[in-house]
């Protein structure tokens, strides 16, 4: 993207990260919890390379082309399960704003004449901005949302680190190494990843 070289660095260490963690949330849990894992984990590292600072990298122009047919394609896969609602609208709009992303900075990288993310500072003027705010506008709510379930879990916790029921914060006992305490970090860490990849989203539509 065009903002700074440390933010650029920032935000491509975020999202790999976080397409990483949901690789590893891939390896388990019932077929539908690992397609979505991996829906994540494509948006994840989709983010992270089109993150890469523009002194670092410059991608060729069908770059561009790649990431619109990449994530069009999981559009499309989202698109059926996206009928029923829940997260999987959301992966829908997100595979929607990547699309949008790629296909509006692509003008301004060949009107550069080939300067790769130098380019992107002029790319506003290919995108849409009725549609860019509306992408705006629904992952700050995605976002304020999101931080808001992660808030009660976090409050929930004593100071003395011990949880409603007496016991220890990850100690054993029921649903120990489950949902909520496995390897895997639980539900709380897979919010934390989506609320990561959701601001990124956010300062990447920014620069359009």
């Amino acid at each position: 993207m065009h903002g700074g070289t440390q933010a650029g660095w920032l935000l491509m260490a975020l999202c790999a990260v976080s397409g990483a963690y949901c690789l590893l949330r891939a390896r388990t849990g019932t077929p539908r919890e690992r397609r979505t894992a991996r829906s994540e984990a494509l948006m994840g590292f989709g983010m992270a390379a089109m993150a890469v600072p523009a002194a670092v990298l410059s991608p060729p122009n069908w770059a561009w082309a790649v990431y619109a047919v990449l994530f069009g394609a999981a559009a499309v896969r989202a698109l059926r399960p996206a009928l029923c609602g829940g997260h999987h609208l959301h992966h829908l709009v997100g595979s929607l704003a990547m699309v949008y992303m790629a296909v509006t900075m692509a003008p301004a990288v060949m009107g550069s004449g080939g300067g790769g993310h130098a380019g992107h500072g002029a790319a506003g003027a290919g995108g849409v901005p009725l549609l860019t705010g509306t992408l705006l506008a629904y992952y700050a709510v995605y976002v304020l949302g999101t931080a808001g379930r992660l808030l009660p879990a976090a409050a929930s916790v004593p100071a003395d680190g011990t949880g409603p029921t007496g016991r220890k914060a990850g100690s054993g006992g029921p649903g120990a190494g489950g949902a909520g305490g496995g390897a895997d970090g639980g539900p709380e860490m897979a919010t934390a990843c989506r609320l990561t990849m959701g601001i990124g989203m956010f300062a990447m539509l920014l620069t359009l």
